[in-house]
């Protein structure tokens, strides 16, 4: 059955890859969050693993509301290894990292994620896709403000 939520098919196909990679970011950073939660030492460690379990339970609800707003759009969500890592703008992390280490980690992939979404609005505004605006401004929001708190953990 077609889809006509006034919309296009291009102009929601070209919105649901950038919702893709999106999904794939999360995706990834969710992964990366996790194991620095199981791995992390030193002495902050139970701030850090509290913090970590906190980000990476929020992720893995982000990118149920991701992969639904592609399928919302009429398109398949990727859900796989190997297509996350050909559309995530963020690597996968080889190896335990110092307790620093990873929280500057973590904050190149929250601002890795910030600017992918971001990168998505140009087609959502042009077609006034304000549902797809909301998610990309709330996941923003907590991306941004994730990143400051780690920032803020080094000091800076």
């Amino acid at each position: 059955m077609p889809i006509n939520i006034g919309i296009g098919e291009q102009d929601r196909q070209e919105i649901a890859q950038g919702l893709s990679k999106l999904l794939a970011d999360t995706y990834t950073l969710y992964l990366k969050t996790h194991n620095f939660h199981w791995n992390v030492t030193g002495p902050m460690f139970q701030t850090l693993h509290l913090m970590f379990e906190t980000q990476y339970n929020e992720l893995a609800l982000a990118v149920d509301l991701i992969a639904e707003r592609i399928r919302a759009l009429g398109f398949p969500a990727p859900g796989t290894y190997q297509s996350f890592a050909s559309l995530s703008s963020i690597g996968e992390e080889e190896g335990v990292p110092s307790a620093e280490d990873m929280i500057r980690k973590l904050v190149e992939g929250q601002e890795a994620v910030v600017r992918t979404a971001r990168s998505v609005f140009p087609v959502v505004e042009r077609v006034s896709d304000e549902p797809t605006a909301d998610l990309l401004t709330q996941r923003m929001q907590v991306h941004e403000k994730t990143a400051w708190m780690l920032r803020s953990l080094l000091g800076q």
